[in-house]
């Protein structure tokens, strides 16, 4: 083992502040105003108050019971999603949801596998802070590219978790070269690498498309045990594969055949709500989704959109201005 046992909260105030740090040094941008507001907020669903509960449900229930009460992460995106975002809940993507929940169970439940009610309620809660924190991190695009974003929670979070951290856990004791290799690692690509191309992913295609992904963990850890540890894997466990595969897959199928959403766009191809305006060049004008071939019955002139979603800006003079998606 790479990493101390017994610190948890600490492995995650380095897993984040550290990360965090290291990119605000990268990018030089600091948020402001409401900004400063919402990433603290994000901050804390992503990766605080997830990343506690989620300790507190692996100390108190089997790790396959835990996962399983985890996987209803997308079925609770799907309905946030139109809560919050106005999209679509197609009845395959809700479905797929269920089959997936389904296969993590079949993949990593165990016979003999004991409830704790305070796990178990840590574990959802821990799965309704995630997805709050992935809708919101959609609906709160900030005007600054997705790695100032991503420095943003990151910091934000592990500066949530070091009194948590102090105050709970012994001082950590000095570590060997294996230990520090483990929080480089557990930093820069368990926190830095993969939250930057998590938030990126969910500000390009929308979190009803990316939360499913989490599915694939247990797969992950199963083909790992598999080749690295050559533990066998029975009938049950490979149905529940299966089931996860083709959840997958039908949910991502079920979003790109769904409805578009209030702005008449589809959840698979949402435009970043970052834009800027090709007129007024200004980040914080509204623009406003086209769907394909939609004229624009507002203008003097109706505008013909080409065959992608298009952003009208009505903040310059009045007369908008068609471009294929946001600089």
């Amino acid at each position: 083992m790479l990493l101390r046992r017994g610190y948890p909260m600490t492995a995650a105030v380095l897993r984040a502040l550290p990360a965090g740090l290291l990119l605000l040094l990268v990018t030089r941008q600091l948020p402001h105003g409401v900004w400063l507001v919402r990433s603290v907020v994000l901050g804390a669903l992503n990766l605080s108050i997830f990343w506690w509960l989620l300790f507190v449900a692996a100390y108190r229930l089997p790790g396959g019971v835990a996962a399983t009460v985890g996987a209803i992460q997308p079925l609770i995106v799907l309905y946030l999603s139109k809560w919050l975002l106005g999209q679509s809940t197609p009845p395959a993507a809700v479905i797929a949801g269920i089959t997936g929940l389904l296969g993590v169970a079949f993949l990593v439940l165990t016979p003999g596998a004991a409830l704790d009610g305070v796990g178990v309620l840590a574990a959802l809660g821990g799965a309704i802070s995630m997805a709050f924190g992935s809708v919101l991190t959609r609906k709160w695009q900030p005007p600054v590219p997705a790695l100032s974003f991503t420095s943003w929670q990151l910091t934000a979070g592990g500066v949530l978790l070091l009194p948590v951290a102090l105050v709970a856990e012994p001082a950590l004791p000095s570590l060997d070269l294996k230990a520090v290799l483990g929080f480089l690692y557990l930093s820069l690509i368990g926190g830095a690498f993969t939250y930057f191309f998590w938030f990126r992913g969910i500000a390009r295609l929308g979190p009803a498309a990316i939360a499913p992904l989490g599915f694939l963990s247990p797969i992950a850890a199963t083909l790992l045990g598999l080749i690295l540890l050559d533990e066998k894997l029975s009938l049950l466990q490979s149905s529940g594969m299966a089931l996860v595969l083709i959840s997958v897959w039908l949910g991502q199928r079920a979003l790109r055949n769904s409805a578009p959403d209030a702005f008449g766009v589809h959840a698979w191809e949402q435009p970043r709500a970052v834009a800027r305006c090709r007129m007024c060049r200004r980040p914080e004008a509204k623009p406003r989704a086209v769907s394909l071939k939609r004229t624009v019955p507002d203008l003097a002139a109706p505008i013909e959109v080409g065959s992608k979603p298009a952003l009208l800006c009505k903040s310059a003079d009045g007369r908008g201005f068609p471009f294929p998606g946001p600089t």
